[in-house]
Protein backbone atom coordinates (compact mmCIF):
# COMPACT_ATOMS: atom_id res chain seq x y z
CA UNK A 1 0.00 0.00 0.00
CA UNK A 2 1.30 3.63 -1.07
CA UNK A 3 1.71 5.91 2.20
CA UNK A 4 -0.52 8.81 2.28
CA UNK A 5 1.63 11.45 0.41
CA UNK A 6 -0.87 14.62 0.87
CA UNK A 7 0.46 17.41 2.22
CA UNK A 8 -1.28 18.67 4.69
CA UNK A 9 -0.15 22.36 4.88
CA UNK A 10 2.94 24.42 4.14
CA UNK A 11 4.32 27.42 6.06
CA UNK A 12 4.90 30.55 3.94
CA UNK A 13 7.43 32.97 5.17
CA UNK A 14 7.05 36.56 3.29
CA UNK A 15 3.62 38.43 2.55
CA UNK A 16 5.29 39.83 -0.88
CA UNK A 17 4.20 38.92 -4.35
CA UNK A 18 5.64 35.63 -4.36
CA UNK A 19 4.42 34.38 -0.72
CA UNK A 20 1.20 35.42 -1.45
CA UNK A 21 1.21 33.60 -5.32
CA UNK A 22 2.29 30.47 -3.98
CA UNK A 23 -0.49 30.23 -1.32
CA UNK A 24 -3.25 30.97 -3.57
CA UNK A 25 -1.66 28.57 -5.89
CA UNK A 26 -1.39 25.61 -3.29
CA UNK A 27 -4.74 26.41 -2.13
CA UNK A 28 -6.38 26.43 -5.45
CA UNK A 29 -4.81 22.86 -5.59
CA UNK A 30 -6.37 21.98 -2.26
CA UNK A 31 -3.09 22.42 0.18
CA UNK A 32 -3.51 24.52 3.31
CA UNK A 33 -1.72 26.88 4.02
CA UNK A 34 -0.24 29.50 6.48
CA UNK A 35 1.23 33.00 5.43
CA UNK A 36 3.56 34.38 8.19
CA UNK A 37 4.35 38.03 7.87
CA UNK A 38 6.55 40.00 10.05
CA UNK A 39 5.67 43.31 9.15
CA UNK A 40 1.79 44.80 10.42
CA UNK A 41 1.07 45.59 6.41
CA UNK A 42 1.53 44.85 3.32
CA UNK A 43 4.77 46.73 1.70
CA UNK A 44 3.06 49.95 0.60
CA UNK A 45 6.42 51.28 -1.98
CA UNK A 46 4.72 51.51 -5.39
CA UNK A 47 7.80 49.76 -7.37
CA UNK A 48 7.93 49.18 -10.70
CA UNK A 49 6.46 45.76 -11.94
CA UNK A 50 5.70 45.01 -15.08
CA UNK A 51 4.53 41.24 -15.98
CA UNK A 52 5.65 39.88 -18.85
CA UNK A 53 3.87 36.82 -20.92
CA UNK A 54 5.13 34.28 -18.69
CA UNK A 55 4.30 36.26 -15.97
CA UNK A 56 1.00 37.13 -16.99
CA UNK A 57 0.05 33.01 -17.07
CA UNK A 58 0.43 32.55 -13.60
CA UNK A 59 -1.24 35.32 -12.70
CA UNK A 60 -4.21 33.74 -14.75
CA UNK A 61 -4.00 30.28 -13.25
CA UNK A 62 -4.02 32.13 -9.86
CA UNK A 63 -7.48 33.99 -11.00
CA UNK A 64 -6.41 37.66 -11.01
CA UNK A 65 -5.28 38.55 -14.20
CA UNK A 66 -8.63 40.62 -15.24
CA UNK A 67 -8.42 42.48 -11.83
CA UNK A 68 -4.98 43.38 -13.00
CA UNK A 69 -5.25 44.29 -15.68
CA UNK A 70 -7.83 46.39 -14.58
CA UNK A 71 -6.17 48.08 -12.00
CA UNK A 72 -3.28 48.59 -14.47
CA UNK A 73 -2.63 49.19 -17.84
CA UNK A 74 -1.36 47.82 -21.28
CA UNK A 75 2.46 49.70 -22.10
CA UNK A 76 2.87 50.70 -25.69
CA UNK A 77 6.17 49.43 -26.39
CA UNK A 78 9.63 49.77 -25.28
CA UNK A 79 12.71 51.68 -26.57
CA UNK A 80 16.38 52.67 -26.25
CA UNK A 81 17.25 56.34 -26.43
CA UNK A 82 20.46 58.44 -26.55
CA UNK A 83 20.74 61.40 -23.59
CA UNK A 84 19.02 64.03 -26.33
CA UNK A 85 16.02 61.79 -27.06
CA UNK A 86 16.94 59.77 -30.09
CA UNK A 87 15.10 56.37 -30.25
CA UNK A 88 18.27 54.39 -31.09
CA UNK A 89 16.15 50.94 -31.36
CA UNK A 90 12.65 49.82 -29.81
CA UNK A 91 9.32 47.76 -30.08
CA UNK A 92 5.95 49.13 -30.43
CA UNK A 93 2.92 47.65 -29.35
CA UNK A 94 -0.48 48.68 -31.00
CA UNK A 95 -3.98 47.00 -31.27
CA UNK A 96 -3.43 43.41 -31.72
CA UNK A 97 -0.97 43.75 -28.90
CA UNK A 98 -3.84 43.79 -26.55
CA UNK A 99 -5.72 41.01 -27.90
CA UNK A 100 -2.89 38.78 -26.89
CA UNK A 101 -4.43 36.92 -24.05
CA UNK A 102 -0.75 36.80 -22.29
CA UNK A 103 -0.05 40.67 -23.68
CA UNK A 104 1.97 42.38 -20.78
CA UNK A 105 0.80 44.13 -18.26
CA UNK A 106 1.80 46.78 -15.44
CA UNK A 107 0.91 47.37 -11.85
CA UNK A 108 2.92 48.33 -9.03
CA UNK A 109 3.54 45.90 -6.73
CA UNK A 110 1.93 47.31 -3.91
CA UNK A 111 -0.85 47.01 -5.89
CA UNK A 112 -0.35 43.97 -6.90
CA UNK A 113 0.40 43.01 -3.54
CA UNK A 114 -3.16 43.98 -2.69
CA UNK A 115 -4.63 41.91 -5.62
CA UNK A 116 -3.24 39.04 -4.31
CA UNK A 117 -3.64 39.15 -0.73
CA UNK A 118 -8.03 39.57 -1.95
CA UNK A 119 -7.58 36.88 -3.30
CA UNK A 120 -5.72 34.90 -0.59
CA UNK A 121 -8.24 35.59 1.87
CA UNK A 122 -11.52 34.25 -0.20
CA UNK A 123 -9.05 30.65 0.35
CA UNK A 124 -10.68 28.73 3.28
CA UNK A 125 -7.73 26.94 3.56
CA UNK A 126 -5.25 29.77 3.85
CA UNK A 127 -4.37 31.54 7.12
CA UNK A 128 -1.95 34.92 6.87
CA UNK A 129 -0.41 35.94 10.38
CA UNK A 130 0.73 39.18 10.91
CA UNK A 131 3.50 40.99 13.01
CA UNK A 132 5.07 37.02 13.18
CA UNK A 133 8.41 37.58 12.83
CA UNK A 134 10.42 34.04 12.00
CA UNK A 135 13.80 34.13 14.45
CA UNK A 136 14.58 30.49 13.87
CA UNK A 137 13.77 27.47 12.20
CA UNK A 138 14.41 23.38 12.88
CA UNK A 139 13.32 20.67 11.09
CA UNK A 140 12.73 16.55 12.07
CA UNK A 141 11.53 13.88 9.24
CA UNK A 142 8.29 14.26 9.85
CA UNK A 143 7.52 18.59 9.64
CA UNK A 144 9.38 21.58 10.12
CA UNK A 145 8.71 24.45 11.81
CA UNK A 146 9.20 28.05 12.39
CA UNK A 147 9.71 29.95 15.58
CA UNK A 148 8.07 33.01 15.84
CA UNK A 149 8.24 35.69 17.93
CA UNK A 150 4.62 37.99 17.95
CA UNK A 151 3.13 40.18 20.45
CA UNK A 152 1.40 37.49 22.34
CA UNK A 153 4.95 35.72 22.80
CA UNK A 154 7.11 33.22 21.49
CA UNK A 155 5.40 30.74 18.90
CA UNK A 156 6.06 27.49 16.99
CA UNK A 157 4.30 26.90 13.71
CA UNK A 158 4.93 23.73 11.86
CA UNK A 159 3.96 22.31 8.02
CA UNK A 160 5.20 19.66 5.91
CA UNK A 161 7.31 22.18 4.24
CA UNK A 162 8.52 25.76 4.87
CA UNK A 163 9.00 28.22 2.06
CA UNK A 164 10.86 31.07 2.16
CA UNK A 165 9.65 33.98 0.07
CA UNK A 166 11.12 36.65 2.37
CA UNK A 167 12.69 38.73 0.07
CA UNK A 168 16.53 39.89 -0.39
CA UNK A 169 16.75 39.95 3.39
CA UNK A 170 15.57 36.38 3.68
CA UNK A 171 15.75 35.12 7.33
CA UNK A 172 15.06 31.52 6.24
CA UNK A 173 18.14 32.09 4.35
CA UNK A 174 19.65 33.29 7.07
CA UNK A 175 19.29 30.26 9.12
CA UNK A 176 19.97 27.88 6.76
CA UNK A 177 23.14 29.46 5.61
CA UNK A 178 24.29 32.53 7.83
CA UNK A 179 25.61 35.43 6.10
CA UNK A 180 26.82 32.86 2.81
CA UNK A 181 24.92 34.42 -0.15
CA UNK A 182 26.51 33.71 -3.16
CA UNK A 183 27.39 36.44 -6.12
CA UNK A 184 28.51 40.40 -5.78
CA UNK A 185 27.47 43.30 -5.36
CA UNK A 186 28.22 45.31 -8.72
CA UNK A 187 30.31 48.61 -8.59
CA UNK A 188 27.76 50.69 -9.47
CA UNK A 189 24.94 53.38 -7.59
CA UNK A 190 21.45 53.48 -8.59
CA UNK A 191 18.58 55.72 -7.07
CA UNK A 192 14.91 54.48 -7.64
CA UNK A 193 12.23 57.48 -7.59
CA UNK A 194 8.61 57.33 -8.48
CA UNK A 195 7.50 61.00 -9.72
CA UNK A 196 4.64 62.53 -11.80
CA UNK A 197 6.15 64.54 -14.48
CA UNK A 198 4.84 64.79 -17.87
CA UNK A 199 7.55 62.70 -20.15
CA UNK A 200 4.51 62.14 -22.92
CA UNK A 201 5.41 65.82 -24.11
CA UNK A 202 9.37 65.03 -24.68
CA UNK A 203 7.61 61.70 -27.05
CA UNK A 204 8.40 59.12 -24.74
CA UNK A 205 7.00 55.58 -24.44
CA UNK A 206 6.04 54.02 -21.72
CA UNK A 207 9.17 52.30 -21.50
CA UNK A 208 12.53 53.36 -22.53
CA UNK A 209 16.30 53.14 -21.12
CA UNK A 210 18.70 55.82 -22.49
CA UNK A 211 22.19 54.99 -22.87
CA UNK A 212 25.27 56.89 -21.61
CA UNK A 213 28.02 56.66 -20.33
CA UNK A 214 27.23 58.44 -17.04
CA UNK A 215 23.91 59.74 -17.65
CA UNK A 216 22.17 56.71 -18.28
CA UNK A 217 18.89 56.12 -16.68
CA UNK A 218 15.39 54.16 -17.16
CA UNK A 219 11.93 55.82 -17.07
CA UNK A 220 8.53 53.77 -17.58
CA UNK A 221 5.37 54.62 -16.41
CA UNK A 222 4.13 52.51 -14.17
CA UNK A 223 0.35 53.88 -13.28
CA UNK A 224 -2.41 54.94 -15.48
CA UNK A 225 -2.57 58.23 -13.79
CA UNK A 226 0.70 58.80 -14.59
CA UNK A 227 3.27 57.51 -12.58
CA UNK A 228 6.63 57.00 -13.68
CA UNK A 229 9.64 55.20 -12.24
CA UNK A 230 12.69 56.79 -12.99
CA UNK A 231 16.18 54.87 -11.93
CA UNK A 232 19.24 56.40 -12.80
CA UNK A 233 22.79 56.24 -11.70
CA UNK A 234 24.79 58.34 -9.36
CA UNK A 235 28.97 58.08 -8.23
CA UNK A 236 29.62 55.58 -5.91
CA UNK A 237 30.89 55.81 -2.33
CA UNK A 238 28.28 58.47 -0.84
CA UNK A 239 26.23 58.05 2.14
CA UNK A 240 22.23 57.71 1.35
CA UNK A 241 21.24 61.23 2.52
CA UNK A 242 23.84 62.15 0.05
CA UNK A 243 22.15 61.04 -2.97
CA UNK A 244 18.80 62.57 -1.94
CA UNK A 245 19.69 65.85 -1.50
CA UNK A 246 21.84 65.02 -5.47
CA UNK A 247 18.39 64.29 -6.83
CA UNK A 248 17.24 67.60 -7.87
CA UNK A 249 20.56 68.05 -9.75
CA UNK A 250 20.61 64.82 -11.70
CA UNK A 251 17.05 65.06 -12.31
CA UNK A 252 17.70 68.74 -13.94
CA UNK A 253 21.00 66.74 -15.66
CA UNK A 254 19.37 64.11 -17.26
CA UNK A 255 15.81 64.44 -17.55
CA UNK A 256 14.34 65.72 -21.02
CA UNK A 257 13.42 69.55 -20.37
CA UNK A 258 15.87 69.76 -17.43
CA UNK A 259 13.17 70.12 -14.79
CA UNK A 260 13.65 72.15 -11.59
CA UNK A 261 11.93 70.69 -8.21
CA UNK A 262 8.51 72.65 -9.15
CA UNK A 263 8.37 71.04 -12.09
CA UNK A 264 7.26 67.55 -11.22
CA UNK A 265 5.67 66.04 -7.79
CA UNK A 266 8.79 63.37 -6.64
CA UNK A 267 6.95 60.87 -4.60
CA UNK A 268 9.91 59.01 -3.59
CA UNK A 269 13.24 58.14 -3.72
CA UNK A 270 15.46 54.98 -2.18
CA UNK A 271 19.65 54.74 -3.70
CA UNK A 272 20.42 50.90 -3.79
CA UNK A 273 23.14 48.61 -4.50
CA UNK A 274 22.62 46.40 -7.60
CA UNK A 275 23.36 42.92 -6.67
CA UNK A 276 24.08 39.10 -8.64
CA UNK A 277 23.33 36.61 -6.19
CA UNK A 278 21.62 33.21 -5.91
CA UNK A 279 22.07 30.47 -3.02
CA UNK A 280 23.94 27.73 -3.26
CA UNK A 281 20.40 25.76 -2.77
CA UNK A 282 16.36 26.42 -2.92
CA UNK A 283 16.18 22.98 -0.43
CA UNK A 284 17.32 21.59 2.70
CA UNK A 285 15.46 19.10 3.68
CA UNK A 286 11.68 20.67 4.09
CA UNK A 287 12.58 24.19 3.83
CA UNK A 288 12.66 26.00 0.14
CA UNK A 289 13.73 29.25 -0.83
CA UNK A 290 12.05 31.00 -3.70
CA UNK A 291 12.10 34.25 -5.60
CA UNK A 292 14.63 37.06 -3.83
CA UNK A 293 15.28 35.01 -0.99
CA UNK A 294 16.90 32.71 -3.31
CA UNK A 295 18.58 34.78 -6.16
CA UNK A 296 18.99 38.40 -7.09
CA UNK A 297 19.39 40.38 -10.16
CA UNK A 298 19.63 44.12 -10.86
CA UNK A 299 16.24 45.70 -12.02
CA UNK A 300 16.85 46.53 -15.31
CA UNK A 301 14.47 44.27 -17.78
CA UNK A 302 12.58 43.00 -14.85
CA UNK A 303 14.46 39.51 -14.85
CA UNK A 304 14.06 39.66 -10.90
CA UNK A 305 9.90 39.40 -10.75
CA UNK A 306 10.22 37.35 -13.63
CA UNK A 307 12.74 35.08 -12.58
CA UNK A 308 10.74 34.94 -9.12
CA UNK A 309 7.57 34.12 -10.32
CA UNK A 310 8.63 31.10 -12.60
CA UNK A 311 10.08 29.86 -9.42
CA UNK A 312 6.59 29.79 -7.77
CA UNK A 313 5.25 28.66 -11.10
CA UNK A 314 8.05 25.38 -10.45
CA UNK A 315 7.50 24.99 -6.69
CA UNK A 316 3.69 24.86 -7.09
CA UNK A 317 4.21 22.18 -9.82
CA UNK A 318 6.38 20.55 -7.87
CA UNK A 319 4.27 20.37 -4.44
CA UNK A 320 0.74 19.79 -6.25
CA UNK A 321 2.43 16.77 -8.04
CA UNK A 322 3.89 15.08 -4.43
CA UNK A 323 0.33 15.92 -2.85
CA UNK A 324 -1.30 14.03 -5.49
CA UNK A 325 1.12 11.33 -5.28
CA UNK A 326 2.27 11.57 -8.81
CA UNK A 327 6.37 11.90 -7.60
CA UNK A 328 8.55 11.42 -4.12
CA UNK A 329 10.22 14.61 -2.56
CA UNK A 330 13.43 14.04 -4.91
CA UNK A 331 11.27 16.29 -7.41
CA UNK A 332 12.33 18.95 -4.68
CA UNK A 333 15.98 18.66 -5.50
CA UNK A 334 15.35 18.73 -8.96
CA UNK A 335 13.59 21.91 -8.29
CA UNK A 336 16.59 23.26 -7.17
CA UNK A 337 19.12 22.29 -9.20
CA UNK A 338 16.56 23.65 -12.48
CA UNK A 339 15.72 26.93 -10.81
CA UNK A 340 19.69 27.87 -10.31
CA UNK A 341 20.41 27.17 -13.32
CA UNK A 342 17.72 29.35 -14.83
CA UNK A 343 19.56 31.83 -13.20
CA UNK A 344 23.21 31.06 -13.66
CA UNK A 345 22.40 30.76 -17.19
CA UNK A 346 19.43 32.91 -18.16
CA UNK A 347 18.44 35.67 -15.89
CA UNK A 348 21.79 36.13 -14.19
CA UNK A 349 24.06 36.89 -17.80
CA UNK A 350 20.76 38.65 -19.32
CA UNK A 351 20.29 41.24 -16.28
CA UNK A 352 23.52 41.89 -16.72
CA UNK A 353 23.88 42.68 -20.42
CA UNK A 354 20.56 44.48 -20.38
CA UNK A 355 22.59 46.71 -17.74
CA UNK A 356 25.87 46.63 -19.02
CA UNK A 357 24.08 47.85 -22.72
CA UNK A 358 22.95 51.60 -20.71
CA UNK A 359 26.54 52.41 -20.17
CA UNK A 360 29.70 50.29 -20.63
CA UNK A 361 31.28 51.85 -23.89
CA UNK A 362 33.07 48.50 -23.69
CA UNK A 363 30.55 46.62 -25.08
CA UNK A 364 29.38 48.83 -27.98
CA UNK A 365 29.51 46.26 -30.26
CA UNK A 366 27.19 43.84 -28.18
CA UNK A 367 24.59 46.52 -28.07
CA UNK A 368 24.88 47.27 -31.34
CA UNK A 369 23.97 43.87 -32.04
CA UNK A 370 21.02 43.85 -29.78
CA UNK A 371 19.82 46.73 -31.25
CA UNK A 372 19.68 45.18 -35.02
CA UNK A 373 17.58 42.39 -33.29
CA UNK A 374 15.40 44.58 -32.25
CA UNK A 375 14.85 45.99 -35.42
CA UNK A 376 14.34 42.57 -36.85
CA UNK A 377 12.00 41.66 -34.76
CA UNK A 378 9.84 44.82 -35.52
CA UNK A 379 10.31 44.56 -39.08
CA UNK A 380 9.28 40.70 -38.78
CA UNK A 381 6.15 41.81 -36.61
CA UNK A 382 5.29 44.69 -39.73
CA UNK A 383 5.55 41.59 -42.12
CA UNK A 384 3.58 39.18 -40.34
CA UNK A 385 0.87 42.22 -40.05
CA UNK A 386 0.43 42.41 -43.47
CA UNK A 387 -0.16 38.97 -44.41
CA UNK A 388 -3.00 39.09 -41.32
CA UNK A 389 -0.72 36.88 -39.24
CA UNK A 390 -2.08 38.26 -35.80
CA UNK A 391 -0.38 35.52 -33.43
CA UNK A 392 3.15 36.74 -35.12
CA UNK A 393 2.95 40.20 -34.77
CA UNK A 394 2.36 41.01 -31.82
CA UNK A 395 4.77 42.76 -29.61
CA UNK A 396 4.47 40.45 -26.57
CA UNK A 397 8.08 38.73 -26.63
CA UNK A 398 7.61 34.88 -25.51
CA UNK A 399 11.43 34.74 -24.53
CA UNK A 400 10.56 34.82 -20.46
CA UNK A 401 9.00 31.54 -21.08
CA UNK A 402 12.50 29.78 -21.45
CA UNK A 403 12.40 30.82 -17.85
CA UNK A 404 9.54 28.05 -17.00
CA UNK A 405 10.32 24.36 -16.91
CA UNK A 406 7.69 21.01 -17.64
CA UNK A 407 8.95 19.03 -14.54
CA UNK A 408 6.87 15.62 -15.29
CA UNK A 409 9.72 14.24 -16.95
CA UNK A 410 11.44 14.49 -13.50
CA UNK A 411 8.59 12.56 -11.89
CA UNK A 412 9.35 9.72 -9.21
CA UNK A 413 6.87 7.60 -8.24
CA UNK A 414 6.84 7.45 -4.51
CA UNK A 415 8.05 4.02 -3.14
CA UNK A 416 5.65 1.48 -1.80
Amino acid sequence: MVKDSKIKKVVIVGAGPSGLLLGILLCKAGIPIILLEKSDVLDANPRAAHYAPSAVVELRRAGVLDTVAERGYHPNGVCWRTIDGKILSGIRADEDDEKDPDAMVCLPLDKLDKVLLEELEKQPNSEVLWEHEVVEIEQDEKEARCIVNTKEGRKVIGGDYIVGCDGANSQIRRCLFGEEYPGETLPAQIIATNVYYPFEKFGYWDSQFIVHPTDWYMAAKITSDGMWRVTYGDVVGLEPEEYIKRQPMRYEQILPGAPKPEDYVLKSASPYKLQQRCAKSFRVGRILLAADAAHLCNPFGGMGLTGGIADISSLTDVLIAMHLGLTDDSILDKYSEVRIKKWREIIDPMSRANFGRLHDESLKADREEFFKGMDRMMAEKDRMKRIGDIRGSTFNNKFTFTLMEDFTPYYKKPAE
